[in-house]
């Protein structure tokens, strides 16, 4: 079967390991390469296992340590043209890709789907094997079609629950910021995640909330609002709970 490593999710850094059948791709690598080589020995990911480093977009939280993972691990790093000049990677193996291109990595076959955030050209990732398929979808200000067709046959949703719209309301970042973060160009956040889980129901699926917010939000409201929401009962939805909190899980086809 699959398994998938939540190593980092949050603004202050993202990276998700999934692994099938002795080999793994990491998607997106945005703490220091020692942190996240600390965090896969943590997991039990062996580093050798890794083909290649999937980049979603630009921004620092996701692409810190890209290039010194990717020269450390001698892997290539696969993303857009457009999130590749807009990225600081360094010398890397770079191997483009199209949005409405997929292609295999090992027993994995790869679709980007199109996201909504203010980057070049970003994208999440349905990620399917024989063993089972993920969908990985972080950073958008709303969810189309393509993203809500993933979440509805993937057996494991890798989905961000970015900010609780009161706490967004009432907390520390100025007005533009605020318009910035609910726009369709920035995050989405507790209750429209649910309620696309809701239309895109799935007995079997696995719900992992991913990308909250430090300040904008809280594990267990984001977990709790989800759950009244969809209906799943709360300890059926997981997320990480702190700072260095990492979580791995099997995915069943």
């Amino acid at each position: 079967m699959m398994e998938v490593h939540v190593l980092a999710s949050g603004s202050d850094g993202n990276c998700t390991v999934i692994e099938c059948d002795g080999e793994a791709i990491v998607v997106d690598a945005g703490l220091s390469c020692r942190t996240l080589m600390s965090y896969m020995d943590q997991e039990g990911v062996d580093p050798k296992m890794i083909k290649s480093i999937l980049v979603t977009h630009e921004h620092s939280d996701h692409v810190s340590g890209v290039g010194p993972m990717a020269r450390k691990l001698n892997v290539p790093v696969m993303c857009t043209m457009g999130t590749y000049k807009a990225s600081r990677m360094g010398a890397v193996d770079f191997i483009p890709y199209g949005l409405k291109d997929s292609f295999s990595i090992g027993p994995m076959r790869v679709t980007p789907l199109p996201t909504y955030h203010d980057a070049a050209e970003p994208n999440a990732f349905f990620v399917e094997s024989d063993q089972g398929k993920v969908a990985i979808v972080t950073d958008t200000g709303k969810f189309d079609f393509r993203i809500e067709h993933a979440l509805k046959v993937c057996d494991a949703a890798v989905v961000e629950a970015n900010y609780d719209l009161e706490m967004l309301h009432n907390g520390p970042y100025p007005p533009s910021l605020q318009r910035r973060i609910e726009g369709e160009h920035g995050h989405m956040w507790n209750k429209d995640t649910g309620m696309a889980l809701k239309r895109n129901s799935s007995e079997k699926r696995k719900i992992f909330l991913a990308h909250l917010s430090r300040k904008n939000n809280l594990p267990d409201l984001a977990r709790e609002t989800v759950a009244e929401i969809t209906g799943i009962k709360r300890m059926k939805i997981d997320c990480l709970e702190f700072q260095g909190d990492t979580r791995s899980f099997k995915v069943k086809g």
